[in-house]
This record gives structure tokens, C-alpha cells and sequence, in this order.
């Protein structure tokens, strides 16, 4: 099926959200779906020019198993795009007349999360909400704010979450009947970390999750848009009762590349106990040698008497008591910049970034005693090797009683306050390890890491850490050298 070109204008595609899918990655999609009934009630909410449609559509003729009517029905709130979409549908409708399938189509140029909001509150008098055998979705990727129109129509209906893609995702779930299916590609970003919590769990006690799919580059499903994190393929069947199996698989992302797969217990993907529920995703070899490393540590941050906190300074809500150089009544102020492979280089005078914060009543509340803390980035670049990068502050490098953390930064402590510094020096060896950064990437999509990713990890013993911190001689060892350093203390346990 020939689709027509559509390209969102890029102002536009920011304030909606929207990421238009590829017709390769379509048609993956749709290869996803299990068999399906003879009248298929189809939904396609956020449906764009109509690629996953045309996509499933194509699926359904091709394989001819039974499929003789498709009942799609479409949500689209874009309303540039809808001459397109409804070109797609009579292609759509052509290539089913075919191949003797009645295709019929209904167009909503209307808000999903509003008006299935209120239909499945109950809100809009006399209509009740439809149901669905099969839904293939690319919905929109955007924040929605605590009190926005939309945040507040999915609480009301018992559907918390931060981002318009997991909002269109948990309501579609809900109007797929008993062993409907679902087939969407979102960000992975849902796969961990305290925001999207409430949604896996709502996902997963509600689905019956069978097919997990990555793509080995960052850019691959959407090449044309500047898209931060990686995305993922899913397929889940309504129901409670979850398989013991699941599919995992890989692809570049490129029209007829191969795809990898392998089944896998699905106690790897979402570990047992996990009170956080952690979706993993185990895509490569690494992966899997990370995982079985990391199964034998059992000691916890909690128990090794450390926590981590993100950064208190919130720069500007203290704009007042920044300073470009320090000065006297500063004390240093630390971002990411200041890092400098294993160590602090401060300050940076040619950095855009304030290098000190006054040391005042208003501004203590959010600065820490001076010692020794390791720093872990917040959010890294694409560009970065590791997802995962670890910096050691040292008062002997820095001399100041006090230290402000700016909030992209988080910073491991004891109490409040710095660590022993051969303790502190073998969890930086530990943190910058490739074990634990292709640990990291089996749940983790995207460039931001949550001071809850790294509480949940699991860490070697004090004995071990401190073992490590005494044979590091230098913070500038490279990658080999660290890992070296950590995997013969680990298998040494």
C-alpha cells in the first residue's frame, strides 16, 4: 500500500507530541497481533495520516486467517493532518474490497484523553464507552502538568501518570475486552523510575505482556525527529493472568532488517518482590552476563548505612545567591559541568554555569557539610559511553565547609553527610563499571537516572567496596582498568 508523505510541521508536532511512524515500523507492528476474530472493533487513537492502520490492514489481508470485516475507529486531533488520514482509510477501504473484507471507519477530530475520560466516568449522558478487540498505537509524547485539563480527566478516573503517552495507554487498555490486544511503541521510559510507577503497575496487573521489542539505535523509529530516549515495541493481551514466557527481540530499525529474538522467562523481565516493578529488558549478550553478575551481590544500600539524595539547589529559585566567580560569603556550587572524568574541576570560568552560591540563612537548608561524596549525573548525553557516570567530590580538592549539589546531580551520603573515603573511592569503581552500566540499559531507555534507579540496585558488600577503594590508586583509570579492578573483587566474593 502506497501511503502518502506526511510530514508534521515541527512547531506543531512539539505542542502536540506527535511522532509520525514509519511504514517499516508499521508493519512490524501489525506482524505482532495474534489471531483475531472475524469483525475486528479496531482503535487507533492518536492515528496521525493513518499509518498503523494501513499497516494492520495490510496484516489482515495478507495473512487471510478469518479476518472478514475490520470496524476501525480513529481518534486524531491534529486537524492538518485529517485529509491525509482519510485518504489512507479509502486506500484502506479499496485494499480490503479486495480481498472481500468490509472495512468501515469512524473519524473522532476530538481530544482522547477528554472524551474517553468522561464517557468512562460516566460524565456524558446516554453513551457508554466502546470496546475493542485490537488496538495499534503510536500515541503522543508529551509532560502534562499536575493540574492540566488532562491530568486532571484521567484522575478521575483512577489513571495517575505524567505523560500523555502512558495516559492514552492506560485508557486504552481499559476498553479492550477480555483478551483483546494491544500493540503500541512508546517511549521506554515507563519501564522505570518513580513517575511511572502507578502506570506498571496498572499495566501490568491488567495485561498479559508477550512481546518486547527494542531498536539497537536511539533514532531508528524516528529518524527525522530529535527524540531523547529510546523507544519500544509492545504486544500485551487483556487479562490478569500473566504468561510465563515472554518474547524479547531487537532490530536496527531499518526496512527488512533482521530482527533477533529470543523467549525468556518473564520473571527476567519484571523481577519478583520488585516493589517498584522494573520492566528489564535484556536485548543483548551483555545484558544477560550483567544480570547474572548483579544477581549474586545482595547487600543494599540502606544496609551499608548510605542513601541518595538529589541535588538540593534548585538554581533558580535561589537566582539571587548565584555567582559566576566565587567570592567572599560563597560557597562552591557543583553542576555536571564541573565534572572532570573522575574528579571536580572547580571552578569553570569559562562554564555558563554559576560556579558559587552565598552561604546564608536562606540558602544553608540546601547545601551539605563538606566531605567526601560521590556524584552521579542526572541526566547524561547521547553522546556519553555510559548511561551511568560517577564523580568523586573531595574537600581536599575543594576547601570549603559547606557544598551545594545543583539538582542535576544525585550524591550518595551517610546520614547527611560524607562517606569514608576508601568506601566512597570503591562505589565510584563499582558505579563506573560496564557490568553495571549494561545492567543499567536493561531498564532503562532513556538519559535521565532517578536517585530511586540507583537505591534499588543491589551493591557489593562494605568489604568488597572498601577493597576496591584501596587498590584504586587513581580516579583517571580507564574503562578496562575499572573493569578489572571490579570483576576481580566480585568473583573474588
Amino acid at each position: 500500500m502506497n501511503l502518502m508523505a506526511i510530514e508534521s510541521p515541527r512547531g506543531r508536532q512539539g505542542e502536540l507530541g506527535q511522532f509520525l511512524t514509519a511504514t517499516p515500523v508499521a508493519d512490524f507492528m501489525a506482524s505482532l497481533f495474534g489471531p483475531l476474530p472475524r469483525t475486528v472493533r479496531l482503535l487507533d487513537a492518536g492515528a496521525g495520516a493513518g499509518a498503523l492502520t494501513a499497516a494492520f490492514v495490510s496484516r489482515c489481508c495478507e495473512r487471510d486467517d478469518g479476518v472478514r470485516a475490520i470496524e476501525a475507529t480513529l481518534y486524531e486531533l491534529d486537524g492538518e493532518i485529517l485529509d491525509a488520514l482519510v485518504a489512507t482509510l479509502r486506500e484502506c477501504e479499496h485494499r480490503c474490497a479486495g480481498k472481500g473484507i468490509r472495512f468501515t471507519f469512524d473519524i473522532h477530530h476530538a481530544d482522547f484523553i477528554q472524551e474517553m475520560s468522561a464517557r468512562l466516568a460516566g460524565d456524558l449522558f446516554g453513551t457508554h464507552p466502546p470496546t475493542f478487540d485490537a488496538a495499534i498505537s503510536n500515541p503522543p509524547y508529551r509532560k502534562i502538568g499536575t493540574d492540566s485539563a488532562e491530568r486532571r480527566a484521567l484522575r478521575s478516573i483512577g489513571i495517575e501518570t505524567s505523560n500523555l503517552y502512558t495516559g492514552f495507554i492506560a485508557l486504552i487498555q481499559r476498553m479492550l475486552v477480555p483478551r483483546g490486544q494491544l500493540v503500541g511503541i512508546t517511549p521506554r521510559s515507563f519501564c522505570n523510575g518513580p513517575y511511572f510507577r502507578p502506570f506498571r503497575e496498572d499495566f501490568l496487573s491488567q495485561l498479559d505482556l508477550r512481546r518486547l521489542h527494542v531498536f539497537e539505535s536511539r533514532q531508528a523509529a524516528f529518524r527525522e525527529d530529535s527524540v531523547l530516549q529510546e523507544n519500544i515495541i509492545f504486544h500485551a493481551v487483556k487479562g490478569r493472568n500473566q504468561s510465563d514466557d515472554i518474547t524479547v527481540s531487537s532490530s536496527s530499525g531499518e526496512h527488512g532488517d533482521e530482527v533477533s529474538e529470543s523467549v525468556i522467562p518473564f520473571v527476567e523481565v519484571v523481577h519478583p518482590g520488585d516493589p517498584e516493578r522494573f520492566i528489564h529488558i535484556p536485548s543483548a549478550a551483555s545484558h544477560a552476563r550483567a544480570k547474572e553478575t548483579m544477581n549474586g551481590l545482595h547487600t543494599s544500600l540502606a544496609s551499608l548505612g548510605l542513601t541518595i539524595s538529589t541535588g538540593r539547589v534548585v538554581d533558580f529559585r535561589l537566582k539571587n545567591a548565584l555567582r559566576k566567580q566565587p567570592e567572599r560569603g560563597t560557597v562552591p556550587l557543583l553542576y555536571p559541568c564541573h565534572f572532570n572524568g573522575g574528579t571536580i574541576h572547580w571552578p569553570r570560568l569559562d562554564a555558563r554555569k554559576p560556579n558559587a552560591i552565598l552561604d546564608n540563612d536562606e540558602t544553608r537548608p540546601w547545601l551539605v557539610p563538606s566531605g567526601v561524596y560521590v556524584l552521579t549525573k542526572r541526566f547524561t548525553s547521547k553522546e556519553e559511553r555510559r548511561r551511568l557516570v560517577a564523580c568523586l567530590y573531595d574537600p581536599e580538592w575543594v576547601k570549603a565547609e559547606w557544598v551545594g549539589f545543583e539538582n542535576h546531580l544525585n550524591y550518595f551520603h551517610a546520614g547527611g553527610h560524607g562517606l569514608e573515603r576508601t568506601l566512597a573511592c570503591g562505589l565510584f569503581a563499582f558505579l563506573n563499571s560496564t557490568v553495571v552500566d549494561q545492567y543499567f540499559r536493561r531498564f532503562s531507555g532513556h538519559t535521565q537516572v532517578n536517585a530511586t534507579d540507583l537505591r534499588t540496585l543491589a551493591y557489593p558488600n562494605r568489604d568488597t567496596l572498601e577493597a576496591m577503594g584501596r587498590e584504586m590508586k587513581s580516579l583517571d583509570l580507564s574503562q578496562e582498568a575499572i573493569d578489572l579492578l571490579v570483576t576481580k573483587h566480585l568473583h573474588a566474593r
